[in-house]
Protein backbone atom coordinates (compact mmCIF):
# COMPACT_ATOMS: atom_id res chain seq x y z
CA UNK A 1 0.00 0.00 0.00
CA UNK A 2 1.61 3.18 -1.15
CA UNK A 3 -0.11 7.05 0.25
CA UNK A 4 1.66 10.17 -0.41
CA UNK A 5 0.37 11.28 3.26
CA UNK A 6 2.05 11.12 6.41
CA UNK A 7 -0.66 9.30 8.72
CA UNK A 8 -0.16 9.36 13.22
CA UNK A 9 -2.60 6.99 14.74
CA UNK A 10 -3.36 8.16 18.38
CA UNK A 11 -5.24 5.74 21.11
CA UNK A 12 -5.40 6.74 24.43
CA UNK A 13 -3.34 3.89 26.25
CA UNK A 14 -2.59 0.40 25.61
CA UNK A 15 -2.68 -1.54 27.97
CA UNK A 16 -5.42 -3.97 27.81
CA UNK A 17 -6.84 -5.39 24.46
CA UNK A 18 -10.69 -4.33 24.99
CA UNK A 19 -13.11 -2.73 22.78
CA UNK A 20 -11.01 0.44 21.08
CA UNK A 21 -8.39 -1.53 21.17
CA UNK A 22 -10.07 -3.57 18.61
CA UNK A 23 -10.62 -0.41 16.66
CA UNK A 24 -7.03 0.93 16.62
CA UNK A 25 -6.15 -3.15 15.86
CA UNK A 26 -7.73 -2.02 12.61
CA UNK A 27 -6.74 1.35 12.04
CA UNK A 28 -3.36 -0.31 12.25
CA UNK A 29 -4.29 -3.13 9.72
CA UNK A 30 -5.26 -0.50 7.16
CA UNK A 31 -3.41 2.39 7.20
CA UNK A 32 0.51 2.58 7.77
CA UNK A 33 1.92 5.34 10.27
CA UNK A 34 3.40 5.94 13.15
CA UNK A 35 1.32 5.25 16.99
CA UNK A 36 1.23 7.53 20.06
CA UNK A 37 -0.63 6.91 23.28
CA UNK A 38 0.29 7.49 26.48
CA UNK A 39 1.06 4.07 27.84
CA UNK A 40 2.60 1.02 26.52
CA UNK A 41 2.45 -2.55 27.59
CA UNK A 42 3.91 -4.31 24.92
CA UNK A 43 3.57 -7.99 27.26
CA UNK A 44 -0.39 -6.98 26.22
CA UNK A 45 -0.12 -5.35 23.04
CA UNK A 46 2.12 -6.80 20.73
CA UNK A 47 2.28 -9.10 17.36
CA UNK A 48 0.21 -8.17 14.44
CA UNK A 49 -1.43 -6.15 13.67
CA UNK A 50 1.22 -3.75 15.84
CA UNK A 51 4.43 -4.72 14.51
CA UNK A 52 5.53 -2.26 11.56
CA UNK A 53 3.71 0.27 13.78
CA UNK A 54 6.37 3.01 14.95
CA UNK A 55 4.68 3.23 19.16
CA UNK A 56 5.52 6.62 20.67
CA UNK A 57 4.52 7.03 24.23
CA UNK A 58 4.45 10.61 25.57
CA UNK A 59 6.33 11.60 29.34
CA UNK A 60 3.64 9.58 31.09
CA UNK A 61 4.75 6.21 30.09
CA UNK A 62 7.88 6.60 31.23
CA UNK A 63 6.70 7.82 34.68
CA UNK A 64 7.47 5.51 37.85
CA UNK A 65 4.22 3.51 37.28
CA UNK A 66 2.99 5.25 34.20
CA UNK A 67 2.18 1.96 32.45
CA UNK A 68 0.59 0.02 35.27
CA UNK A 69 -1.20 2.89 36.71
CA UNK A 70 -1.29 5.56 33.93
CA UNK A 71 -5.24 6.57 34.43
CA UNK A 72 -4.06 8.21 37.88
CA UNK A 73 -1.84 10.31 36.08
CA UNK A 74 -5.04 11.90 34.05
CA UNK A 75 -4.05 15.76 34.81
CA UNK A 76 -0.82 15.29 33.53
CA UNK A 77 -2.11 14.14 30.24
CA UNK A 78 -3.22 17.71 28.49
CA UNK A 79 0.46 18.75 28.94
CA UNK A 80 1.81 15.15 27.75
CA UNK A 81 0.03 15.74 24.62
CA UNK A 82 0.76 19.29 24.04
CA UNK A 83 4.69 18.20 23.97
CA UNK A 84 3.98 15.74 20.82
CA UNK A 85 5.99 17.11 17.69
CA UNK A 86 2.99 16.50 15.16
CA UNK A 87 3.90 18.85 12.67
CA UNK A 88 4.94 16.27 10.22
CA UNK A 89 1.71 14.49 9.75
CA UNK A 90 -0.87 15.16 7.10
CA UNK A 91 -3.68 13.00 8.64
CA UNK A 92 -4.04 11.92 12.14
CA UNK A 93 -6.72 9.26 13.21
CA UNK A 94 -7.43 9.14 16.90
CA UNK A 95 -8.99 6.51 18.75
CA UNK A 96 -10.79 8.28 22.05
CA UNK A 97 -12.07 7.84 24.64
CA UNK A 98 -9.58 9.57 27.15
CA UNK A 99 -7.05 12.31 26.85
CA UNK A 100 -5.88 11.90 23.02
CA UNK A 101 -7.67 14.10 20.66
CA UNK A 102 -5.84 17.16 21.85
CA UNK A 103 -2.71 17.02 20.25
CA UNK A 104 -1.65 19.87 18.13
CA UNK A 105 -1.54 19.54 14.44
CA UNK A 106 -0.18 21.51 11.43
CA UNK A 107 -2.33 24.01 9.46
CA UNK A 108 -3.50 22.11 6.90
CA UNK A 109 -3.60 18.42 8.47
CA UNK A 110 -6.71 16.84 9.03
CA UNK A 111 -7.93 14.87 12.38
CA UNK A 112 -10.15 12.84 12.09
CA UNK A 113 -11.33 11.19 15.81
CA UNK A 114 -13.08 8.18 16.20
CA UNK A 115 -15.09 8.86 19.59
CA UNK A 116 -16.03 5.78 21.55
CA UNK A 117 -17.59 8.54 24.26
CA UNK A 118 -16.56 11.83 25.91
CA UNK A 119 -14.96 10.91 29.10
CA UNK A 120 -17.86 9.35 30.99
CA UNK A 121 -16.13 10.36 33.99
CA UNK A 122 -16.20 13.77 33.44
CA UNK A 123 -19.20 14.19 32.11
CA UNK A 124 -22.31 11.62 32.53
CA UNK A 125 -21.21 8.68 34.74
CA UNK A 126 -19.35 11.06 36.82
CA UNK A 127 -21.39 10.68 40.04
CA UNK A 128 -21.30 7.06 39.24
CA UNK A 129 -17.92 6.63 38.94
CA UNK A 130 -17.37 9.41 42.26
CA UNK A 131 -19.04 7.38 44.19
CA UNK A 132 -17.22 4.51 43.98
CA UNK A 133 -13.75 5.81 43.82
CA UNK A 134 -11.81 5.48 47.04
CA UNK A 135 -10.75 8.52 49.46
CA UNK A 136 -7.70 9.50 47.54
CA UNK A 137 -10.09 9.20 43.92
CA UNK A 138 -12.67 11.04 45.24
CA UNK A 139 -10.56 14.36 45.94
CA UNK A 140 -8.66 13.75 42.57
CA UNK A 141 -11.98 14.18 40.76
CA UNK A 142 -12.90 17.65 43.05
CA UNK A 143 -9.64 19.04 42.46
CA UNK A 144 -8.85 18.45 38.74
CA UNK A 145 -13.20 18.14 37.27
CA UNK A 146 -13.52 22.12 36.19
CA UNK A 147 -9.97 21.85 34.64
CA UNK A 148 -9.92 18.43 32.72
CA UNK A 149 -13.57 19.08 31.72
CA UNK A 150 -12.24 22.90 29.88
CA UNK A 151 -9.60 20.98 28.68
CA UNK A 152 -12.15 18.47 27.18
CA UNK A 153 -13.94 20.86 25.52
CA UNK A 154 -11.55 22.81 24.13
CA UNK A 155 -9.31 19.84 22.58
CA UNK A 156 -12.48 18.89 20.72
CA UNK A 157 -12.22 22.41 18.68
CA UNK A 158 -9.15 20.56 17.07
CA UNK A 159 -11.01 17.85 15.75
CA UNK A 160 -12.04 18.34 12.05
CA UNK A 161 -14.16 14.73 11.94
CA UNK A 162 -15.61 13.01 14.65
CA UNK A 163 -17.20 9.50 13.91
CA UNK A 164 -19.13 8.27 16.67
CA UNK A 165 -19.22 4.06 18.02
CA UNK A 166 -23.34 4.40 17.84
CA UNK A 167 -25.86 6.82 17.76
CA UNK A 168 -26.00 7.57 22.01
CA UNK A 169 -22.61 8.39 21.94
CA UNK A 170 -22.93 10.60 18.47
CA UNK A 171 -25.76 12.14 20.69
CA UNK A 172 -23.69 12.50 23.65
CA UNK A 173 -21.16 14.28 21.00
CA UNK A 174 -23.65 16.78 20.21
CA UNK A 175 -24.86 17.77 23.93
CA UNK A 176 -21.22 17.98 25.03
CA UNK A 177 -19.28 19.23 22.39
CA UNK A 178 -21.39 21.10 20.42
CA UNK A 179 -20.74 18.92 16.85
CA UNK A 180 -21.91 16.45 14.64
CA UNK A 181 -20.75 13.23 13.96
CA UNK A 182 -21.05 10.26 11.92
CA UNK A 183 -21.93 7.04 12.85
CA UNK A 184 -19.97 4.12 12.04
CA UNK A 185 -20.16 0.78 14.59
CA UNK A 186 -16.95 -0.88 15.40
CA UNK A 187 -15.90 -4.09 14.42
CA UNK A 188 -17.05 -7.37 15.76
CA UNK A 189 -15.58 -10.55 14.99
CA UNK A 190 -19.12 -12.26 14.53
CA UNK A 191 -17.37 -14.84 12.05
CA UNK A 192 -15.49 -16.43 14.88
CA UNK A 193 -18.21 -16.55 17.35
CA UNK A 194 -20.75 -18.67 14.94
CA UNK A 195 -21.44 -21.83 15.64
CA UNK A 196 -21.17 -23.12 11.70
CA UNK A 197 -24.10 -23.86 9.42
CA UNK A 198 -25.72 -27.12 10.56
CA UNK A 199 -24.48 -27.08 13.97
CA UNK A 200 -27.37 -27.28 16.66
CA UNK A 201 -27.26 -24.67 19.39
CA UNK A 202 -26.23 -26.46 22.64
CA UNK A 203 -28.35 -25.84 25.93
CA UNK A 204 -26.45 -25.36 28.62
CA UNK A 205 -29.26 -24.47 31.22
CA UNK A 206 -27.60 -21.43 32.28
CA UNK A 207 -28.06 -17.19 31.69
CA UNK A 208 -24.26 -15.66 31.28
CA UNK A 209 -22.89 -12.11 32.00
CA UNK A 210 -19.58 -11.99 30.50
CA UNK A 211 -17.30 -9.01 30.81
CA UNK A 212 -15.47 -6.82 32.65
CA UNK A 213 -16.69 -6.55 36.66
CA UNK A 214 -17.00 -3.13 37.02
CA UNK A 215 -19.71 -1.60 38.64
CA UNK A 216 -20.78 0.82 36.16
CA UNK A 217 -21.57 -2.56 34.53
CA UNK A 218 -24.10 -3.62 37.34
CA UNK A 219 -23.66 -7.03 37.16
CA UNK A 220 -25.20 -7.45 40.82
CA UNK A 221 -28.81 -6.94 39.28
CA UNK A 222 -28.15 -10.50 37.06
CA UNK A 223 -27.08 -11.79 40.21
CA UNK A 224 -30.11 -10.59 42.66
CA UNK A 225 -32.49 -11.44 39.22
CA UNK A 226 -31.26 -14.85 39.03
CA UNK A 227 -31.00 -15.49 42.68
CA UNK A 228 -34.74 -13.85 42.99
CA UNK A 229 -35.91 -15.96 40.13
CA UNK A 230 -34.59 -19.18 41.01
CA UNK A 231 -32.20 -19.51 37.90
CA UNK A 232 -28.67 -20.77 37.17
CA UNK A 233 -26.04 -17.32 36.35
CA UNK A 234 -22.66 -17.96 34.94
CA UNK A 235 -19.83 -15.04 35.41
CA UNK A 236 -17.24 -14.92 33.28
CA UNK A 237 -15.16 -11.90 33.62
CA UNK A 238 -12.84 -10.47 36.76
CA UNK A 239 -12.42 -7.15 38.18
CA UNK A 240 -12.86 -5.03 41.39
CA UNK A 241 -16.85 -6.05 41.79
CA UNK A 242 -15.88 -9.56 41.77
CA UNK A 243 -15.62 -10.19 45.65
CA UNK A 244 -19.16 -8.07 46.28
CA UNK A 245 -21.03 -10.63 43.33
CA UNK A 246 -19.41 -13.79 45.25
CA UNK A 247 -20.97 -12.30 48.57
CA UNK A 248 -24.04 -12.06 47.23
CA UNK A 249 -23.93 -15.63 45.58
CA UNK A 250 -22.71 -17.17 49.16
CA UNK A 251 -24.64 -20.32 49.66
CA UNK A 252 -26.15 -20.47 46.57
CA UNK A 253 -25.62 -23.53 43.50
CA UNK A 254 -27.06 -20.99 41.41
CA UNK A 255 -24.58 -18.74 40.39
CA UNK A 256 -20.95 -19.74 38.78
CA UNK A 257 -18.00 -18.00 38.94
CA UNK A 258 -16.08 -18.60 35.59
CA UNK A 259 -13.37 -16.28 36.40
CA UNK A 260 -10.84 -14.89 33.23
CA UNK A 261 -11.71 -16.91 30.31
CA UNK A 262 -9.70 -18.06 26.90
CA UNK A 263 -11.71 -16.65 23.56
CA UNK A 264 -12.68 -19.92 23.15
CA UNK A 265 -13.71 -20.73 26.65
CA UNK A 266 -16.39 -17.78 25.92
CA UNK A 267 -17.08 -18.83 22.89
CA UNK A 268 -18.20 -22.23 24.09
CA UNK A 269 -20.08 -19.81 27.08
CA UNK A 270 -22.17 -17.68 24.60
CA UNK A 271 -23.10 -20.43 22.56
CA UNK A 272 -24.57 -22.95 25.48
CA UNK A 273 -26.29 -19.57 27.28
CA UNK A 274 -30.34 -19.49 27.62
CA UNK A 275 -29.55 -15.73 27.07
CA UNK A 276 -27.10 -13.25 27.35
CA UNK A 277 -28.12 -10.69 30.98
CA UNK A 278 -26.83 -7.47 29.95
CA UNK A 279 -27.87 -5.05 32.48
CA UNK A 280 -25.13 -2.16 32.29
CA UNK A 281 -25.57 1.09 29.83
CA UNK A 282 -23.09 1.08 27.67
CA UNK A 283 -21.28 3.42 24.87
CA UNK A 284 -21.88 0.72 22.48
CA UNK A 285 -21.27 -3.07 23.90
CA UNK A 286 -19.68 -5.33 22.16
CA UNK A 287 -20.81 -8.25 24.47
CA UNK A 288 -24.13 -8.30 23.07
CA UNK A 289 -23.53 -9.17 19.42
CA UNK A 290 -20.91 -11.57 20.19
CA UNK A 291 -23.37 -13.32 21.94
CA UNK A 292 -25.55 -13.34 19.32
CA UNK A 293 -23.34 -14.03 16.76
CA UNK A 294 -23.55 -17.35 18.33
CA UNK A 295 -27.03 -17.73 17.86
CA UNK A 296 -28.14 -16.61 21.38
CA UNK A 297 -30.39 -13.60 22.28
CA UNK A 298 -30.27 -10.59 24.91
CA UNK A 299 -31.84 -9.41 28.00
CA UNK A 300 -30.72 -6.12 28.06
CA UNK A 301 -31.45 -2.95 30.09
CA UNK A 302 -33.37 -0.61 27.78
CA UNK A 303 -30.67 2.34 27.18
CA UNK A 304 -27.63 3.51 25.47
CA UNK A 305 -26.11 1.15 22.79
CA UNK A 306 -27.65 -1.75 23.25
CA UNK A 307 -31.12 -0.31 21.79
CA UNK A 308 -29.01 -0.14 18.42
CA UNK A 309 -27.90 -4.15 18.46
CA UNK A 310 -30.30 -5.89 20.52
CA UNK A 311 -33.99 -6.27 17.81
CA UNK A 312 -36.65 -5.84 20.36
CA UNK A 313 -38.66 -9.52 20.56
CA UNK A 314 -36.54 -10.85 17.55
CA UNK A 315 -33.18 -10.55 18.98
CA UNK A 316 -33.96 -10.54 22.57
CA UNK A 317 -35.68 -8.31 25.01
CA UNK A 318 -35.46 -5.22 26.89
CA UNK A 319 -35.96 -4.36 30.84
CA UNK A 320 -36.85 -0.59 31.76
CA UNK A 321 -35.77 -0.05 35.33
CA UNK A 322 -32.26 -0.35 36.57
CA UNK A 323 -33.31 -2.76 39.05
CA UNK A 324 -33.37 -7.06 40.16
CA UNK A 325 -37.22 -7.37 40.32
CA UNK A 326 -37.62 -5.58 36.30
CA UNK A 327 -34.50 -7.70 35.04
CA UNK A 328 -35.93 -10.93 37.10
CA UNK A 329 -39.77 -10.15 35.09
CA UNK A 330 -37.62 -9.90 31.63
CA UNK A 331 -36.52 -13.20 32.15
CA UNK A 332 -39.87 -14.90 32.99
CA UNK A 333 -40.98 -12.71 29.96
CA UNK A 334 -38.27 -14.42 28.08
CA UNK A 335 -39.17 -18.37 28.72
CA UNK A 336 -42.42 -17.39 27.45
CA UNK A 337 -41.65 -17.25 24.03
CA UNK A 338 -39.64 -19.33 21.24
CA UNK A 339 -36.43 -17.40 19.97
CA UNK A 340 -34.32 -18.24 17.05
CA UNK A 341 -30.87 -18.74 16.87
CA UNK A 342 -30.76 -17.98 12.89
CA UNK A 343 -32.41 -14.50 13.45
CA UNK A 344 -29.50 -13.31 16.10
CA UNK A 345 -26.98 -14.59 14.03
CA UNK A 346 -27.87 -12.27 10.92
CA UNK A 347 -28.63 -9.55 12.99
CA UNK A 348 -24.92 -9.57 14.62
CA UNK A 349 -23.79 -10.08 10.90
CA UNK A 350 -24.37 -6.27 10.22
CA UNK A 351 -21.49 -5.15 12.80
CA UNK A 352 -18.95 -7.54 11.16
CA UNK A 353 -15.54 -6.56 10.73
CA UNK A 354 -15.87 -6.32 6.79
CA UNK A 355 -18.80 -3.68 7.14
CA UNK A 356 -16.28 -1.61 9.21
CA UNK A 357 -13.32 -1.96 6.87
CA UNK A 358 -15.08 -0.74 4.13
CA UNK A 359 -17.16 2.04 6.42
CA UNK A 360 -14.15 3.47 7.53
CA UNK A 361 -11.86 2.99 4.41
CA UNK A 362 -14.87 5.19 2.37
CA UNK A 363 -15.09 7.98 5.21
CA UNK A 364 -11.35 8.66 5.28
CA UNK A 365 -10.54 8.49 1.98
CA UNK A 366 -13.80 11.05 1.20
CA UNK A 367 -12.08 13.67 4.08
CA UNK A 368 -8.65 12.76 3.19
CA UNK A 369 -7.93 10.99 -0.02
CA UNK A 370 -5.92 8.48 1.90
CA UNK A 371 -6.56 5.27 0.64
CA UNK A 372 -6.78 2.07 3.00
CA UNK A 373 -5.69 -0.92 2.62
CA UNK A 374 -8.37 -3.45 3.14
CA UNK A 375 -7.11 -7.12 4.56
CA UNK A 376 -8.98 -10.55 2.70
Amino acid sequence: MMNDKKTALVHYWLTNFRGGEQVLAEFCRMYAGDLYTHAWDPEKIHGAPFDGHPVHQTFIGHLPLGVKHCQKFLPLMPLALKLLDMRKYDVILSSESGPAKGIRKRPGAIHICYCHTPMRYLWDMHDEYYRTASLPGKLAMKLFLGYLRHYDLESAKGVDYFIANSNFIADRIRRIYGREATVIYPPVNTSYFRRGDGVEKPDGGYYLVAGQLVPYKHAELAVAACLKAGRKLVVSGTGPQEKQLRSMAEGSDLIRFAGHVSNEELRNLYAGAKALLFPGTEDFGIVPLEAQASGTPVIAYGEGGALETVIDGKTGLFFREKAADSLADAIRRFEEKTWNAKDCEENADRFSVETFRRNIAAFVEEKTGLKAFIPE
